[in-house]
Formats: structure tokens, C-alpha cells, sequence
């Protein structure tokens, strides 16, 4: 069963174009690759992991120009929608992001020109999805929904947040300092969140960064500033972030876990050696044998008729396209 969802919706207009549909329902997920690197084994887990919790809605795989026709061969080859984009770079600055590959992830704001889908769902080539989250695609229009980030790692040392110990994921345990300012807003994690495509946000998106000073985590921060009156926090059940079993353990129901977010240090599971601080943890095992059990899968596998044709059908009923008859029984 899905989580219940709390959301406040308050009253809120946006200009929207008009859209065409993507397939049946201008629906899709999307994640977003680089690079001739290992990262397109995440994404092939990915698709196999919406395969196997049976959700109705395509993947959309955003590639920059650099990844190789072989990488995008497999990732036709697993159902994929390959698009190219082209990057998108800040200004030039001396900025130390908090990791030096964050600055080519400014090219996610491309997504937004994918118009031909009315709402999508971006998940990054880290993740996986071990349960059905297609109801998300139902949340209200005009918000940017997303689960709240944590600030207690090394990666977050450069903050106020971590200097004095003040999380969101347990803002009752340290208070925020009245001499510090105002509280800073919620903060959101931009591995996974749900979004619609719109050709004047797009525009905006890359007229705003062009004049906005890049930051220590790159997109994530210019994301959470330009969305910051649109968000709406979803529960941690939609982005695990790895962290949290370590960090907040009390705010984690591991059997409820619907996205698991595999960016802590050393938790990619294709890179896998349980060596790094926190690896050796029983739950970050279950895990990584969890990812590797869905991505080994063969029956997952795009090819295998009997998954696609009850995706298919499924589809198909509920978009209205034909009326379906059950056989009569052989016997």
C-alpha cells in the first residue's frame, strides 16, 4: 500500500503551454546520463527496477552528446526513450563544488523542455525503485515535490547547518541559533522529484543560471532557490537517502522504502566494495543485494514478452483503447 501523502495546496496559477501527450498519458519518468563511465549500469537497474514494480510509464534517458552509441544501444535495447540534450554550464567562477562532476549536472535543467509529457518524475541513474510510485504522477499541478535532504554528512561541513548540528530531518534536536538569522527554508534533495515540463520555465531556467552564482552542490542548490515558493515536501519513502539509516534511523522504516538513493560514498552498487566508512553495515548489504537482484534479473529484461504485454495492456486499459474481453476457460 502507498503511503499516505500529506500536501498543503494553496491557491497558485503558472502560465502553461499547451502540451502534446507523451504516449497514452503524457506521463514518464526520466533520468539523465553522462560520459562513457559505469553510471549506464544504474540506469539499466533503473528501467529494470520500474519493470518490475510494474509501473504503466516509459523511461526518458537524457544523454549528453559524450555518451557512446554503445551505451545508448543498451539503453534502447532495456525500453529506454534515449533523447540527446546539449550541456549546460554556469558561469565561470572559482567555486570548489562539494563534488567536481556536480558542475555537469546543470544539464538537467533540459528536462524541462520535454514538453511532450504533461508531468514526469526525475529519478537520477543512482537510484532505484523497489515498490509501484506511479500515484505520485497524481500529486496537484504547479509544485515541485521532492523529500527533504539531511545535512549531517562531511559533504555539508561548509554550511551553518552542519557547523552547529541543525538538521530538517530533526529540527526539534538543535535549535536554530535566533543570532544566525532567519531558519533557512526546506531544502530538498534533487536526486528524485516530480515536475512539470514547460517551455517558459525552461527559458527561465537557463536565463536564471546564466546570472545566479554557482554554489557548493551545483543544480541541487540553484534548484531549491528557484523552486523554493513551489515545494512541497513528500515523505523520505520516495528517496532514501542512504545517510539516513545512519543519520536519522529513528525517521526510517526500511520495509515501507519505496526509492532507495545509493549516493553515499563507496553505496554505488555496480562499485561495490563494502569498504568504505558505513559499507559494512548489515542494511546497506541488504540493499546492495536488493539492486543486484533486479539488475541480474533476465525476465526483467526488456525482450521478455510476458512483462511488456501486461505493461502494454495495462496501458492501453486505461487509456480507454479497446474494451477488454477475458478468453473462456480451454477446459
Amino acid at each position: 500500500m502507498a503511503p499516505n501523502i500529506t500536501t498543503v495546496v494553496a491557491n497558485a496559477t503558472t502560465e502553461q503551454l499547451p502540451k502534446a501527450h507523451g504516449g497514452s498519458s503524457g506521463r514518464a519518468f526520466v533520468t539523465f546520463l553522462a560520459g562513457n563511465g559505469d553510471y549506464v549500469k544504474g540506469v539499466v537497474g533503473l528501467a529494470k527496477g520500474l519493470r518490475k514494480a510494474k509501473s504503466m510509464y516509459p523511461l526518458v534517458v537524457a544523454v549528453l552528446p559524450d555518451v557512446p552509441e554503445e551505451h545508448r544501444a543498451i539503453l534502447k535495447s532495456q525500453g529506454c526513450i534515449v533523447r540527446e540534450i546539449e550541456p549546460v554550464y554556469p558561469p565561470k567562477n572559482q567555486t570548489q563544488f562539494a563534488m567536481a562532476y556536480y558542475v555537469i549536472n546543470y544539464s538537467k535543467l533540459r528536462i524541462w523542455e520535454f514538453v511532450e509529457y504533461q508531468k514526469m518524475i526525475y529519478l537520477d541513474g543512482d537510484i532505484q525503485v523497489f515498490g509501484n510510485i506511479d500515484h505520485l504522477f497524481d500529486l496537484p499541478n504547479n509544485y515541485f515535490y521532492a523529500v527533504m535532504d539531511c545535512f549531517c554528512e562531511k559533504t555539508w561541513s561548509h554550511t551553518p547547518q552542519f557547523q552547529i548540528g541543525y538538521c530538517q530531518q530533526c529540527p526539534d534536536k538543535v535549535q536554530w541559533p535566533s543570532h544566525f538569522g532567519t531558519k533557512p527554508p526546506l531544502y530538498f534533495n534533487a536526486g528524485m522529484f516530480v515536475y512539470e515540463p514547460n517551455l517558459n520555465t525552461y527559458r527561465h531556467l537557463l536565463q536564471t543560471v546564466q546570472v545566479i552564482k554557482p554554489t557548493s552542490f551545483a543544480e541541487q542548490d540553484f534548484l531549491n532557490m528557484y523552486f523554493k515558493d513551489k515545494y512541497k515536501p513528500i515523505p523520505n519513502v520516495y528517496n532514501l537517502v542512504l545517510a539516513m539509516l545512519w543519520r536519522h534511523p529513528e525517521n526510517v522504516e526500511l520495509d515501507q522504502v519505496q526509492v532507495v538513493h545509493y549516493c553515499a560514498a563507496g553505496s554505488k552498487p555496480w562499485r561495490f566494495t563494502g569498504k568504505e566508512e558505513n559499507m559494512d553495515r548489515e542494511d546497506i548489504k541488504m540493499l546492495m543485494k536488493k539492486w543486484w537482484d533486479i539488475y541480474e534479473d533476465e525476465t526483467l529484461d526488456y525482450n521478455n514478452n510476458s512483462v511488456n504485454v501486461e505493461r502494454f495492456t495495462s496501458v492501453l486499459l486505461d487509456a480507454g483503447g479497446f474494451q477488454f474481453v477475458p478468453a473462456p476457460s480451454a477446459a
